[in-house]
């Protein structure tokens, strides 16, 4: 199959991303869990060292101290192995919980949660031969080898420049006791871990910025995909032209079934016709049809057949076939023009019934 990667020129819609999402494919950067992690053991370290050494050494202290006591049957010796187990859990129980939750929110910052089956399914460019010699040179191969080659030169900086201040210090502690030395080893520990958080927030920034553009590069898409995604989520055009048609026909032909009700017809007689009905009570004059040409011309019409007077008024007639639609009321800026015609029109009904009787 020919690579068309060439015609996917156009920024991904946001359905395509997240439909990406939903399949499990999301901009994610290893080096941020890696942060996460190593800055939660950090704070770890520096907030728990004490109480977890304290809860391990007491338990092990008893243990070698009544060594020669302890029964070592069966039952007994499940039992020593729970006590011990709980003694230290207890001790690593939270730190662990932090962990796992530095762990946790190293991926939440970087996306949604994501709840997909997609990355389980068999797929052929798994095991395809061409799709991995892709993944063993390609650009994403070529960053991991570059950044890994950088990781490993920053992090021997950084150890120099940590430790090789403290070289003569750290050759007298093989005199000391090595409980002596506990304080100043966690200490220069946590000065190194420091240090190497910081190192890797630097690379763990330029690595997702790096891998979110790789995504979002693989997202985007073909003019043609565009069109394709707009029918299935829009429809076909030439569908909603033709249903587009039928609502102007069906408006057309209510339109002229109102037209009857109409109490008067203003019209330019060229072109415009606006049907307005109105009667005592109501707040304003309502159109009840409205048409340029052959509509309006149907319109008079219509009016004709029914004895619907029919004024001519050139402005008028245009102002209200702009700015009133059917079914609404006119606009307030020509309800005076509209009343004179209305109650002239009315004048004359008046007078037709005074005649008759």
């Amino acid at each position: 199959m020919a690579d068309d990667s060439d015609d996917k020129t156009e920024d991904p819609t946001q359905k395509r991303l997240d439909d990406a999402h939903a399949k499990g494919d999301v901009a994610k950067s290893q080096e941020v869990n890696t942060w996460f992690v190593i800055a939660g053991a950090t704070l770890v370290l520096s907030t728990f060292s004490g109480s977890i050494g304290g809860g391990i050494l007491m338990p092990m202290r008893n243990l070698i101290a009544n060594a020669g006591t302890l029964r070592a049957d069966g039952s007994a010796l499940l039992q020593l192995g729970n006590t011990l187990g709980i003694a230290v859990l207890a001790a690593i129980g939270v730190p662990l919980l932090m962990l796992m939750i530095a762990a946790i929110a190293g991926n939440m910052i970087q996306h949604r949660l994501v709840w997909s089956s997609e990355s389980l399914t068999p797929k052929f460019s798994k095991v395809s031969p061409g799709a991995g010699f892709k993944r063993i040179f390609g650009k994403q191969a070529l960053a991991n080898f570059l950044k890994g080659v950088f990781k490993l030169v920053a992090l021997g900086a950084v150890m120099m420049a940590v430790l090789w201040p403290e070289r003569h210090r750290l050759e007298s502690f093989l005199a000391f006791d090595p409980t002596a030395i506990m304080g100043v080893t966690t200490s220069l520990t946590l000065h190194l871990m420091g240090a190497v958080v910081a190192m890797l927030a630097a690379v763990a920034i330029a690595d997702y910025f790096f891998q979110y553009r790789q995504w979002f590069e693989r997202q985007k898409m073909s003019l043609q995909e565009i069109k394709d995604e707009f029918k299935q989520s829009e429809g076909d055009p030439h569908i909603k032209a033709k249903i587009r048609q039928l609502r102007q026909a069906n408006m057309k032909k209510r339109m002229m079934t109102d037209v009857p009700k109409a109490s008067v017809i203003i019209t330019n007689p060229t072109h415009y016709s606006v049907a307005l009905s109105y009667d005592r009570g109501m707040s304003a004059p309502v159109c009840v049809a409205k048409g340029v040409d052959n509509i309006a011309f149907k319109i008079r019409e219509i009016a004709k057949k029914h004895d619907i007077p029919i004024v001519e008024n050139v402005p008028l007639a245009r102002a209200l076939y702009a700015t009133v639609d059917v079914d609404e009321e006119i606009p307030v800026e020509h309800y005076h023009a509209v009343a004179e015609i209305i109650g002239f029109v009315m004048g004359l009904k008046r007078d037709a019934a005074g005649r008759r009787n």
